[in-house]
């Protein structure tokens, strides 16, 4: 057995991809658009890591997509989690649990799907602005 791929609903297309590729550093790995099906799926993964990936499903008729942390969450192992976080809030992302321990963060896309931030090799050590930084709505 092999893990493939995690499905996520996004309502705009355009923001989505904005999100996970501009904001958090994606890559699009692959996309299927379907007249008959009326909907485009974008396959995205990290950088050189295409065996983990998420993919899009944009339906072309309009719907309403609730409960988005009725879904769970995305995570993805980061080089520096300060960083990330960093990048994040400087491109205008909440960050909802801040990195706090130097280990761990979560975010939101548009569609409201919380997206985990693990430090990779253990915790760096805590760090201003974080340290102090409260959480922000749900994650």
């Amino acid at each position: 057995m092999k893990y493939l791929h995690t499905m996520v609903r996004v309502a705009d297309l355009d923001a989505s991809l904005d999100f996970y590729c501009n904001k958090l550093g994606l890559e699009e790995v692959g996309r299927h658009e379907s007249e008959g099906g009326r909907f485009t799926l974008v396959f995205l993964s990290a950088p050189g890591d295409t065996d983990a990936q998420i993919e899009l499903t944009y339906n072309w008729d309009p719907e309403s997509y609730t409960g988005g942390r009725n879904f769970g969450h995305v995570a993805y192992r980061v080089k520096n989690i300060y960083e990330i976080c960093q990048r994040l809030m400087d491109a205008g992302v909440t960050i909802n649990r801040p990195p706090r321990d130097g280990h761990m963060a979560f975010v939101r896309s548009p569609d409201q799907i919380s997206v985990e931030l693990i430090q990779e090799g253990g915790s760096l050590p805590p760090e201003e602005p974080w340290a102090s930084m409260e959480n922000s709505g749900e994650w």
